[in-house]
């Protein structure tokens, strides 16, 4: 379950369907997503029901070590970014970050 919003992208889209500082293409896709987030309760899990099935679940690297990040679209660099704690998500957020 989603517990926590870390930026106001990833909350006004997951509440409102939309927000304007993401492309209007990835809505849907990030949408789809973070519904799924919200309703399992393990990694693994998220990965079976993610589509397609290659969602390129990854943990962050250096002082994100404790984070994931789920590819909104492969070719961007728009990602779901969390921290998975005790099978709740915190600090959800969209971000381009490459």
């Amino acid at each position: 379950m989603i517990k926590e919003f870390g930026n106001k992208i990833a909350f006004d889209l997951f509440h409102y369907g939309k927000i304007k500082k993401l492309p209007k293409e990835y809505w849907r896709r990030g949408i789809y997503l973070m519904d799924i987030m919200d309703a399992v309760v393990s990694l693994v899990e998220l990965k079976l029901k993610g589509f397609p099935p290659s969602i390129r679940l990854h943990k962050l690297k250096g002082t994100r070590s404790e984070e994931f990040a789920i590819d909104i679209n492969k070719l961007s660099g728009w990602r779901l970014t969390f921290k998975f704690i005790q099978n709740d998500f915190y600090d959800m957020k969209i971000e381009d970050y490459h």
